[in-house]
């Protein structure tokens, strides 16, 4: 292999070995400028769009051992990879669709699961994180808040009790 291919693999090995989630999209029909709006949508939610050979993106599939991923590899290819929230950036990925039609979905992968288009556009239909984050704090706190109301109304009764014990003995 040349250097300079060489070089092209070993940046593209760097954007997806690691990473949290790889999305594979065919960018065609996309010009220069959506290309950039979509790259400065995606820059706040700590990930990158990459246009990438698939001859290259190929050897970097096979040498990560990344499976499933190749079959998504024909006609133009464009990767979205990153560490951040994979659900903020399928948001973002998914009004950029709704408003451009373009780039098509294929495939991706997230912690090591190969995810169809399908399950791109589920997890842009999930809330945001600390809305998820709110509810689990809310399921969590649910049973300590009844048993605490419990416990209270237990102390309230034994009052009670003690406060008539207290009435009867006076008037005898």
């Amino acid at each position: 292999m040349r250097p300079e291919k060489a070089t092209m693999v070993d940046e593209i090995r760097r954007k997806v070995d690691g990473k949290v989630f790889v999305i594979i999209a065919d960018y065609n029909g996309l010009n220069v400028q959506k290309t950039a709006d979509l790259r400065d949508r995606l820059r706040g939610t700590s990930s990158e769009y990459t246009v990438v050979k698939n001859r290259l993106m190929s050897r970097v599939v096979d040498e990560l051992k990344l499976g499933d991923l190749g079959a998504a590899l024909k006609g133009p290819t464009a990767i979205v990879s990153g560490d951040g929230d994979v659900v903020e950036t399928a948001k973002i990925l998914k009004a950029f669709i709704k408003e451009n039609n373009k780039p098509v979905i294929k495939l991706g992968t997230f912690a090591g699961a190969v995810l169809s288009a399908e399950d791109v556009e589920k997890l842009a239909s999930l809330p945001p994180r600390h809305e998820l984050l709110g509810k689990l704090v809310g399921t969590v706190a649910a049973p300590l808040t009844q048993l605490v109301g419990v416990m209270n109304q237990k102390v309230c009764s034994l009052l009670y009790v003690l406060q008539a014990v207290k009435d009867k003995k006076e008037k005898a």
